[in-house]
């Protein structure tokens, strides 16, 4: 539940805050657990969305920004940024739900507070033999 989801995280950041004194580890902590979810949410991503297999990275990127992120946050990506060779490229949240009422104090100067939607893609993607940097 996307709900549920984004009213717990807060939470679930706050706490390795103060578990971890460096923000570089706690980046490293979101990333790990959004990758444990990604290589299960794949499953279901496949099973519920009904799309086709897709033929390119170019393809694959759509998906996860009109499909994906609509299924199981609620929201639409837009792609953009594609470079030269058209393997790198940004996801662009317009409206990010983890982030709603979020205020970071100065001691988080570093943090990348939504590195867990980082990790989940990552996940997905290596779970369907795709190879990524996040």
């Amino acid at each position: 539940n996307a709900e549920l989801f984004t009213l717990t995280y807060g939470a679930i950041v706050r706490q390795l805050l103060t578990d971890f004194e460096e923000v570089e580890e706690v980046n490293k902590h979101l990333d790990q657990m959004g990758y444990n979810i990604g290589i299960r949410l794949i499953d279901e991503f496949l099973a519920k969305a009904n799309v086709a297999r897709c033929v390119d990275f170019k393809e694959t990127t759509e998906v996860i920004a009109k499909v994906g992120f609509k299924m199981f946050l609620g929201v639409t990506a837009s792609v953009a940024n594609w470079d030269a060779d058209g393997t790198e490229c940004s996801l662009i949240l317009e409206d990010n739900p983890l982030v709603d009422f979020v205020e970071l104090p100065e001691t988080c100067h570093g943090l990348y507070y939504c590195n867990v939607l980082c990790g989940v893609i990552r996940g997905a993607l290596e779970m369907v033999s795709m190879k990524t940097e996040v």
